[in-house]
């Protein structure tokens, strides 16, 4: 009974980022949702920008503690290694949700495209950017990093065993290409107002920190040698610099 219980949360789970991710699309684009970024009743600029960048904080925090190991190693023995990632999963998706929901919209305009062409060309880059996400996960692992795989092992009494390092597609061209999908659809917009841009500058600024001096230290330790030496092929985030630089030598 308490495995299919862990089943059906970690299923949940993984609905609730299915709501979280295709919201994000419509959010950070003011596509299709009820409140985008730049929707909703303006208050006074100062109020919005200590609202927003606390929200962004929150999420910086749950993000990083949760996923360090000394975390996950505690957290483990108080909710069980089946439940865990789910659990992650989870609460990364409500943070975003709230973060969605309380967003205080910051409408100046910093630019704007005027050209017709140009503008959907930049909306179509927008969506290749969500696409490098979605498609960079399915690379790895995609049910074991949303933790289905984990809880489908605990129904069958099996121990999860930990994905095997491997260098797919993307993963060719740069080490973190779902933080590079991140990054281009924060940017890529024909209209950035003010609090679009505070939006795009905070994440840009936490992505950089958190895989270059969390993530990265992490995988080092974990792998050892064998991702020092990915490290020295594969560019972090800018892909075929490192070619450039091994040519200039």
């Amino acid at each position: 009974m308490k495995n299919i219980l862990i089943l059906i949360y970690g299923i949940l789970a993984y609905i609730i980022f299915l709501v979280s991710f295709l919201y994000s699309i419509g959010f950070v684009n003011n596509f299709w949702v009820l409140k985008g970024i730049d929707t909703g009743t303006e208050i006074d600029m100062m109020t919005a920008l200590l609202t927003n960048i606390s929200l962004l904080s929150l999420f910086a925090i749950q993000h990083s503690v949760m996923a360090r190991p000394a975390f996950k190693n505690w957290w483990v023995k108080i909710i069980g290694k089946p439940a865990e990632r789910s659990t992650y999963i989870l609460l990364t998706s409500l943070t975003l949700l709230l973060i969605f929901w309380k967003w205080q919209p910051m409408t100046d305009t910093v630019w704007t495209v005027e050209n017709s062409t140009i503008a959907m060309g930049i909306q179509v880059l927008y969506f290749i950017g969500w696409l490098i996400v979605l498609l960079s996960t399915f690379m790895i692992s995609h049910f074991e990093l949303f933790g289905l795989t984990q809880i489908v092992d605990n129904l069958k009494n099996r121990v999860s065993k930990s994905p095997s390092f491997q260098v797919n597609y993307f993963y060719g061209l740069v080490r973190h290409p779902i933080m590079l999908g991140f990054l281009i659809a924060f940017w890529a917009t024909p209209t950035m107002t003010t609090g679009h841009l505070l939006f795009a500058a905070v994440t840009t600024v936490y992505i950089l920190v958190a895989v270059k001096f969390l993530e990265e230290r992490d995988l080092k330790k974990a792998l050892g040698d064998t991702y020092v030496s990915y490290q020295k092929k594969v560019p972090m985030l800018i892909p075929f610099t490192k070619l450039s630089k091994q040519q200039s030598l």
